[in-house]
């Protein structure tokens, strides 16, 4: 079988990753001569962050970041093969490692998932934009892989098997995801109605009683209960809403647990 071409080997070495990715993990060494000295992956995966954080996921391109680095597009591919990969470097910057300050196994593994929900959604609260890059592949950079290592370790003890661990996994993470990303467009939206939370919540109540009034007595009674108790006008909180979910899905978990 013919050798693949010299671009191809260096794209993927024998761990099938980038050549970015596995100068990440320490496989191979970085780019250091080119046609513009001190650009590199550091310097290119910086600006790609600020650019995200400044104007949206959808602002980068690699002639973007070329643009903010002052250096032709031409001059990044040296470094970094593909937008693709540049958003793997970009979730690995701004990520990083998860704390240290992780529960010990003595805690339970109740305590240390909570922890790691608590630590995953200040990351993506610190970087929303991490919501709007498309996962395209699994845990494979040092980062990532170190937070996949704590959330596994922290049902370490239990009786799961390593499948129902990982899809525990899963579902934490997806959980904190869509939470994070529920309370942002949230935010966004009644931040551009210009109307403080109290006053959209109050809004909405007004227009959901006009609604069933409208259809009748005898309509949507389960929402008429709901806003007789007044429990839909109640200020929000978003904290006590994450850890009542959160809760509540480790309450599913438990039954697993239990049952292994």
């Amino acid at each position: 079988m013919a050798a693949p071409p010299p671009e191809k080997r260096d794209r993927a070495g024998e761990t099938g990753l980038p050549a970015s990715v596995e100068a990440a993990w320490g496989l191979r060494g970085r780019p250091t001569k080119g046609p513009r000295p001190g650009i590199g992956v550091d310097r290119i995966v910086d600006a790609a962050v600020r650019l995200a954080a400044r104007e949206g996921v959808p602002a980068v391109s690699m002639g973007r970041v070329a643009k903010e680095l002052g250096a032709s597009t031409m001059s990044l591919y040296r470094y970094v093969a593909a937008k693709d990969e540049l958003f793997i470097l970009m979730q690995e910057a701004a990520t990083g490692l998860p704390p240290e300050d992780s529960p010990p196994p003595s805690a339970g593994w109740r305590a240390r998932l909570t922890w790691f929900a608590e630590a995953y959604r200040h990351v993506l609260e610190a970087n929303l934009w991490l919501l709007h890059i498309p996962i395209s592949s699994p845990p494979a950079t040092p980062n990532s892989v170190a937070w996949m290592e704590a959330g596994l370790d922290a049902l370490d003890g239990t009786a799961l098997d390593e499948a129902t661990k990982l899809g525990v996994l899963m579902l934490i993470s997806g959980y904190v995801r869509s939470q994070a990303g529920l309370a942002a467009d949230l935010a966004e939206a009644t931040r551009r109605s210009g109307q403080s939370p109290e006053q959209t919540g109050r809004q909405y109540v007004h227009t959901l009683t006009r609604i069933a009034d409208q259809r009748g007595p005898d309509s949507f009674p389960a929402v008429r209960r709901l806003l007789a108790s007044q429990a839909l006008g109640a200020a929000d909180d978003p904290d006590a809403d994450f850890h009542w979910g959160l809760q509540r899905v480790l309450d599913g978990v438990a039954g697993l647990v239990g049952g292994a």
